[in-house]
């Protein structure tokens, strides 16, 4: 029998009652990951041979 239970831990950086951060740069630095990843995933998709369009979004 496999045992799939998933615990997910909340890092002291996404936790931004203690962080002191306003909203704005907590979702700045989410979009910069996001965008981040979604560059990841389309390297791997055209090096793996994949029709890729994604536009490329600015991030500030």
């Amino acid at each position: 029998m496999v045992n799939l239970d998933i615990t997910w831990t909340k890092g002291p950086a996404l936790d931004d009652s203690d962080s002191g951060l306003p909203p704005e740069v907590i979702a700045e630095g989410i979009v910069r990951d996001l965008q981040a990843a979604l560059n990841e995933f389309t390297a791997i998709a055209r090096s793996l041979g994949g029709e890729v369009d994604v536009p490329e979004a600015e991030v500030e």
